[in-house]
């Protein structure tokens, strides 16, 4: 088949007070009118920094844009209940006319995130693969009956249905759960805080838990999050990205492996260890201060993107 490679991003640290809300249109003006794919935006509950509201503000980025794809990066199920969830995320897409990619996944290891959202830390996998098992059904059929572990459904129906037929589901996480879910139930694997090598064994590993469930995950639906920062040098890029490093996440050789910290061509280079390991989608994340962020990604759309675009 033909791969087709695109390359899509993620706003770093978002702006503190009120002016932050004009800067996610700021934002999707910027990309809608470079050669940017899509942007993906962050699901967390309760943070210390800004992270606006995912389904409200990619509503807002759909109403705003006409070409620009956008999705969730991951949307946590396990917090949401599947018919809203499905019904959100079908509107979207309808009103967007089939421009959302949604990624989804069991959340970051915060219990107390869980705890808020009254669903316990332990039943996130189950109720996530139930969750999508009934997305997918609300999504393509008319009337849903189901009944589940967590969830019973009595003749539910979602209008108007997504755009899409029905939209792919992307599976988050690099761990091997992440990599079963994606063959059981995903539609492609998008991990983060992943070296080119994890990612390579990761795509075969997929692919085999995809065959033994007489599935297969299509070639060109890998994809993975690049944090980078430009500079002349690694020791500036460093200095600028280092406040924002989320070093809880991994030890210090996998972020040096997963990262782009240097000039532009750094960046270049990542990605295409990242290619030749089967990855053909990437979302690239600046760590950097809100207000050189547009500076940042504008390297990237400029110098980077447009190569694989043309491939």
């Amino acid at each position: 088949m033909t791969i087709k490679y695109r390359i899509g991003i993620m706003p770093g640290p978002w702006p503190a007070g009120k002016d932050g809300g004009e800067f996610l249109f700021t934002l999707g003006d910027f990309c809608e009118k470079s050669d940017i794919d899509s942007i993906w935006l962050s699901d967390r509950l309760s943070s210390p920094t800004p992270v606006p509201e995912v389904m409200t503000s990619l509503a807002a980025i759909a109403a705003r844009t006409q070409k620009l794809k956008f999705g969730p990066s991951v949307l946590v199920l396990p917090y949401r209940t599947p018919v809203v969830a499905a019904k959100e995320m079908a509107t979207i897409d309808w009103l967007s006319r089939g421009r959302l990619f949604p990624a989804v996944g069991v959340g970051v290891e915060l219990p107390r995130e869980f705890d808020a959202s009254g669903v316990p830390f332990k039943e996130r996998g189950r109720r996530t693969d139930e969750t999508i098992k009934i997305l997918r059904l609300l999504w393509t059929q008319d009337e849903v009956s189901y009944q589940g572990e967590f969830f019973k459904l009595d003749r539910v129906t979602v209008f108007p249905k997504p755009w899409q037929q029905p939209p792919p589901i992307w599976i988050g996480g690099k761990s091997e759960a992440a990599q079963k879910r994606t063959g059981r139930l995903g539609d492609g694997w998008i991990p983060s805080f992943i070296t080119p090598e994890e990612f390579r064994v990761g795509v075969q590993k997929v692919q085999e838990f995809a065959a033994a469930e007489k599935r297969e995950v299509p070639e060109d639906h890998f994809g993975t999050l690049i944090n980078f920062a430009v500079a002349p040098s690694e020791a500036e890029a460093l200095a600028i990205a280092q406040p924002y490093i989320q070093r809880n996440r991994v030890d210090e050789a996998t972020m040096r492996a997963c990262t782009a910290f240097g000039p532009i061509e750094v960046l270049a280079a990542r990605i295409e260890e990242y290619v030749k390991g089967g990855c053909s989608k990437f979302i690239l994340r600046p760590l950097c201060p809100s207000d050189r962020m547009l500076d940042q990604l504008g390297m990237a759309a400029e110098q980077v993107i447009p190569e694989y675009h043309r491939r």
